[in-house]
């Protein structure tokens, strides 16, 4: 009886161990493997998306229009401080998958402690250089007087406090890499949790506005990010992390750059982009500049499968390129994006029927509320081509071709997007409407999307993406 207790704990701690250990993807039906991974990623996406969600539902209803605008037009110059550890994070995904997959446990070691040193580094420019930028940022931008003070504490607290966010996201994205979506995932539900609570407690209770939200997210966020740190160095099965492999190897820091450059360029030009259309939201005034954030709070949500699905073939395609089981890489991406495109689909209608709703959970203002549906269907369609985009930008990025999405991003936001945008708002200006249609903030963003997912599915049918494979190449040197 005792030995079939102790079997029967046995393989309850294995199965324990099997849900929370990295999962290797190089074996099992690729559907299934990535199912199983992306499940725990995508409500991890929903987590993470409601620390922004949080502020802006909190701030909307218990301060009003205007600081929910702060913490919205704050947005894209935050984005802009996080491209170093966007970089960092991309680059050691991919060299994670790809050693894990290849079993190539030295450069595994080296490359996750060398992606530690560097967060570091970066964190403390971040935290220098921050607070200095926001002001002038904010005035460039045309911040309109009743939000501007606001956006400048919340983004002055959001880069003293940088570091959280910033190993969180790191960390994160290295135990992705080894296959576990599991432990980040819980990890940022307690995080959000946490930051729901002091939310309230700053804003509702003590009276703070915008600074409030933002001390409850810096908070929130270093606490996810030391459960995140605790979990890597407690993978004895997986990693063993020593003093030295924090000492920054040069080749790998070289690697690191090379595949992670890209993707971080890649955000800058999001965020410059972001930057310049908020100028141009800005122009419309505070009404237009609340309504295209809950929008965007709203995409936030029904990008979610979209950046998950990304996200799952990027791990998915750098463990089995790293195995060298190309048929099995496409097996994956037929089926993934099968399932991407079916939850997109299923999106849409959602949006679509329930938009208003959607609205009204943000703030009560009719105005913001019909013309944020309005918004919300012009946009609908565009999530469908972008299950395309990320999907197959996941599978070139596993592989290690980080430029291609780099060049597909500078042609659909500087040469599509921007033009449009100022364009039509220019052909629309009237005496009703001096500064043109907001509309335009939209349509330009959906006929981005669109041509995005031409351009990504004609480069992924052109192939020369399997020709990125880190461990291919050293190899090939070898």
């Amino acid at each position: 009886m005792k030995d079939l207790t102790d079997r029967g704990k046995r393989r309850k701690m294995n199965r324990f161990k099997k849900f929370f250990g990295a999962q290797d993807m190089t074996v099992g039906k690729p559907l299934s493997c990535l199912i199983a991974f992306s499940v725990p990623l995508l409500i991890g996406n929903l987590a993470q998306q409601m620390y922004n969600t949080a502020d802006s539902i909190i701030v909307g209803r218990y301060v009003g229009d205007s600081a929910l605008a702060a913490v919205g037009t704050s947005g894209p110059i935050l984005n802009l401080m996080l491209l170093l550890f966007m970089g960092i994070s991309t680059g050691a995904g991919i060299l994670v998958s790809q050693y894990f997959g290849a079993r190539r446990q030295e450069e595994l070691e080296k490359s996750v402690g060398t992606c530690l040193t560097l967060t570091f580094a970066a964190s403390l420019i971040i935290m220098a250089a921050g607070p200095l930028v926001v002001r002038p940022l904010m005035t460039l931008l045309d911040t309109p007087p009743d939000v501007y003070d606001m956006a400048v504490d919340y983004l002055t607290i959001i880069s003293l406090g940088i570091v959280g966010c910033a190993y969180y996201n790191i960390v994160s994205g290295i135990l992705r890499g080894l296959g576990d979506s599991v432990s980040p995932l819980i990890f940022l539900i307690v995080a959000c949790l946490l930051n729901i609570v002091l939310d309230l407690l700053f804003v509702a209770k003590l009276g703070m506005t915008a600074d409030g939200v933002a001390l409850a997210t810096v908070l929130a966020q270093a606490v996810s990010a030391a459960l995140c740190l605790w979990r890597l160095c407690h993978m004895k099965e997986t990693l063993t992390l020593r003093a030295r492999s924090l000492i920054p190897d040069r080749p790998m820091t070289g690697r690191i750059v090379r595949l992670g450059l890209p993707s971080g360029l890649t955000q800058a030009i999001f965020s410059m982009a972001a930057i310049v259309v908020q100028a141009l939201t800005n122009s419309f005034g505070t009404s237009v500049i609340a309504c295209a954030i809950v929008v965007m709070r709203v995409d936030g949500f029904a990008m979610m499968p979209n950046f998950t699905f990304g996200t799952a073939m990027t791990t998915f395609v750098g463990q089995n390129v790293g195995a060298n089981q190309m048929d099995r890489v496409h097996e994956g991406v037929r089926k993934g994006l099968a399932a991407g495109l079916a939850v997109a689909v299923v999106l849409v209608a959602c949006i679509l029927l329930f938009g208003e709703k959607l609205m009204r959970m943000f703030t009560s203002t009719e105005e913001v509320v019909r013309l944020g549906v309005h918004m919300l269907h012009i946009l609908a369609v565009g999530y469908i081509a972008m299950a395309v985009t990320q999907s197959l930008s996941g599978v070139m990025r596993g592989a290690g071709d980080t430029i291609t999405p780099m060049w597909i991003s500078v042609i659909t936001t500087f040469i599509i997007r921007m033009p449009l945008a100022y364009g039509i708002a220019y052909l629309t200006r009237s005496e009703a409407l001096p500064g043109g249609s907001p509309d335009c903030i939209f349509i330009s963003l959906l006929i981005s999307w669109i041509m995005g997912a031409v351009l990504t599915a004609i480069c992924y049918r052109r192939g020369k993406w399997k020709e990125r494979s880190v461990v291919a190449q050293k190899k090939q040197e070898a």
